[in-house]
């Protein structure tokens, strides 16, 4: 079954660059690119952190 929304921790697009060691701007490419979900709230993104290590643990031939 699908965690509870309650369950799931969001990051910002800062957070996610820092966890990743790119900029925001590339973090800002994958969501717009739709390789990265992540959910709107007013101007700016929240990224789930299970996204978050999935992209981190695909192979780098599978990444953009």
């Amino acid at each position: 079954m699908a965690k509870e929304l309650s369950d799931v921790r969001f990051l910002t697009v800062a957070e996610v660059a820092e966890m990743m060691r790119v900029s925001n701007m590339t973090v800002y490419r994958l969501v717009h690119s739709g390789d990265l979900p992540a959910i709107r709230f007013g101007r700016s993104f929240r990224i789930p952190e299970s996204a978050v290590e999935a992209a981190i643990s695909l192979p780098q031939s599978e990444v953009g």
